[in-house]
């Protein structure tokens, strides 16, 4: 029997893939109540409203992205490893939300679309930046990359290339694509030490 807890978490989990995968404007609360084989009075019994509904699926997945960078800095693993655990995290929650459904979040729901925006910056964005600064500090990363730029250069790669339509083509995973990326991109602003020390690493990790 499901209780009311777990219904609503049910309810989250649906409405939010649905409003990443094709937004806000372009879903409604009866396709969601029919698919979960419900009535559209028990869910407004949960959620009065679509945007309520909106509001509440989308702040949920950012909690959970920032308690998960939150466990991975807490972590007494070597900086090197959090900072790239830390960029396939935020790589894996990015690449839930497409592009055109950012686009009509901000045209259809503002007021939350800037909550969303204002709760990224703080609580995820922020937190990978200052691991950049530290890890330059500590001469892991080279001192010519630029923490800001590093942080859009991952947002921009993983949304244009862990979307539907290039997925579709191309034989890849949405994770191998992630992790291809971060790859790339870490590989390229480590220093020559920092390089040897997570190669090191991997091999401990395969070989455990």
């Amino acid at each position: 029997m499901t209780t009311e807890l777990e219904l609503r978490d049910v309810i989250l989990e649906h409405a939010r893939n649905e409003f990443l995968a094709r937004g806000f404007s372009k879903v409604t609360v009866d396709e969601i109540a029919s698919h979960l084989g419900i009535s559209k009075k028990t869910l407004y019994k949960s959620y009065p409203s679509k945007e309520e509904l909106l509001r509440a699926s989308l702040h949920s997945m950012m909690r959970s992205a920032g308690w998960e960078l939150e466990r991975i800095v807490s972590s007494d693993k070597p900086l090197v490893e959090k900072l790239s655990a830390a960029m396939v995290t935020m790589g894996t929650y990015l690449s839930k939300v497409r592009k055109e459904s950012i686009i009509d979040l901000q045209r259809s729901a503002p007021t939350i679309w800037k909550e969303l925006d204002k709760f990224r910056k703080e609580h995820i964005i922020s937190r990978v930046v200052a691991m950049v600064t530290q890890a330059k500090a500590e001469n892991i990363l080279r001192h010519e990359v630029h923490e800001e730029v590093v942080v859009e250069m991952l947002i921009n790669s993983i949304q244009g290339i862990v979307s539907p339509d290039v997925l579709m083509t191309h034989s890849f995973s949405a994770e191998q694509a992630i992790r291809s990326i971060v790859t790339v991109m870490f590989q390229g602003a480590l220093t020559d030490s920092a390089r040897k020390e997570l190669r090191s690493l991997d091999r401990k990790q395969e070989s455990s």
